[in-house]
């Protein structure tokens, strides 16, 4: 299968270097979803990479994976006329490619090629803005260049002379350049452990407030950001492509109602993410566990709304958010669907399920209220009296950030603590039973 790229709208201006995206069909791959779905992702990335004029793309289909090239010899040939005939420069494959078979196709074809990690971190390098996004950036694209070092090109594989006369060898280009990588991997981490303490102060200043924190999820280009600028009134970059926005924005927000909330829009999430940016993203999204309330926005009028909702749940449980805390589906971009589509019927029926249109407004009013009884009443300030041997709760309730002020009574502590409904229910279990009472025996 073919498409043209026109039909998704092909970017022009300036001499830009041509490209053209494969996705390999590889027989016996999960088939969750269609090989023609994953180009129109693997396009859509293409087309948010700058600089780049993407000329095409096509399915191959392979009964399997040819260690030295990927693809068959004779499918090599016909692509690298065809490459040659459009004049492409870039080659994009939608899929893993090993160090090998990078080395083998761009010398066979005579262009650049990128796979879909490299991919993603260029698209990632372009768009980071903050001092945290451009780390770890630098730090998921230095792991996967690590990668690439093993027997990709011929220079890494000379060896510079050892020193004195039994030095031996010494050491080759490879494992010269692998210990740069490794020294700047170090240099990088080091500066994002300040990053993630920073990050972690913000969140504990975040707990005293009485706000709940609101946290929006969901795969690319479902519409987060643009739920964001309507809910918030804020001018994040809301753009019909993928990871149009990149780096977290938090706002606090009275929401009609009354309702005050701190609003997050994270980084859209993928299927595939490359292992290298779960990673190096980690701090940035563990916002997610600080959340008291997700909204997980689905573009419910993408053919694949199923299985992107489901890569979604995937990455929520590799960065260990739990079932416990509160979740709303947010069915987004309704507007797209004819006024008797079931799933609109469906929708009304679930009482976790919001359908709405972000970009006319439709259906937020009802997502307002579901978030307010969702949350329940803001976070109330009071005034608990604990015993001198609560040290358990006491110590808790100080983690959390909830502790106003203490005083000293005679029986024990007064604190001050301003606390959700939630975090009032975990002090409570933290609090020792009193001892049973001695009975007299008569």
């Amino acid at each position: 299968m073919t498409i043209d790229v026109k039909d998704l709208g092909g970017v022009g201006g300036g001499r830009r270097q041509k490209a053209f995206v494969l996705h390999p069909d590889i027989r016996g791959n999960d088939a969750s979803r269609s090989a023609e779905a994953l180009l129109a992702e693997g396009l859509s990335l293409a087309l948010a990479l700058p600089g780049i004029e993407v000329a095409g793309g096509m399915v191959v289909r392979l009964p399997r994976a040819h260690p030295g090239m990927l693809f068959g010899s004779g499918k090599v040939q016909e692509l690298k006329e065809r490459f040659e005939a459009e004049e492409v420069e870039l080659v994009l494959i939608d899929g893993p490619v090993s160090p090998v078979q990078q080395r083998n196709l761009e010398k066979e074809w005579g262009v650049k090629l990128l796979d879909r990690t490299g991919l993603i971190l260029e698209i990632f390098a372009d768009r980071a803005r903050t001092r945290e996004g451009v780390l770890q950036v630098e730090l998921a694209a230095l792991s996967y260049q690590r990668t690439r070092l093993v027997r990709a090109w011929t220079h890494l594989e000379r060896q510079r002379g050892g020193l004195g006369f039994v030095g031996g060898p010494g050491e080759t280009q490879i494992e010269a350049d692998r210990r740069a990588i490794d020294e700047q991997m170090i240099r990088l981490r080091r500066q994002l452990e300040k990053v993630v303490k920073t990050r972690a102060l913000h969140r504990a200043a975040r707990r005293r407030t009485p706000y709940p924190i609101v946290a929006l999820v969901g795969y690319t280009n479902a519409g987060k950001s643009t739920l964001f600028n309507h809910l918030t009134g804020a001018e994040v970059l809301a753009k019909d492509m993928l990871f149009a926005t990149l780096d977290p924005t938090m706002r606090a927000v009275v929401l009609p109602g009354g309702l005050s909330v701190i609003l997050s829009d994270t980084v859209g999430f993928i299927s595939e993410l490359p292992t290298q940016l779960v990673a190096a993203f980690r701090a940035t999204l563990e916002e997610v566990l600080e959340a008291d309330l997700i909204l997980h926005v689905r573009d419910i009028a993408h053919p694949e709304t199923e299985a992107q909702a489901e890569d979604v749940e995937t990455i929520l449980r590799e960065l260990g958010v739990g079932k416990d805390v509160s979740r709303l589906e947010v069915w987004n971009k309704i507007d797209l669907l004819p006024p008797d589509d079931a799933r609109l019927n469906t929708a009304a029926r679930r009482d976790e399920v919001i359908a709405v249109s972000a970009l006319t407004g439709q259906g937020l009013p009802e997502l307002i209220a579901a978030m307010g009884k969702s949350l329940g009443d803001e976070r109330r300030v009071e005034v608990v009296e604990i015993g001198h041997g609560e040290g358990k709760a006491r110590a808790w309730a100080y983690a959390e950030g909830i502790v106003h002020g203490e005083e000293t009574t005679e029986t024990g502590l007064l604190l001050t603590v301003s606390w959700s409904a939630k975090q009032k229910r975990r002090f409570e279990t933290l609090l020792e039973p009193p001892p049973p009472e001695d009975l007299d025996e008569e």
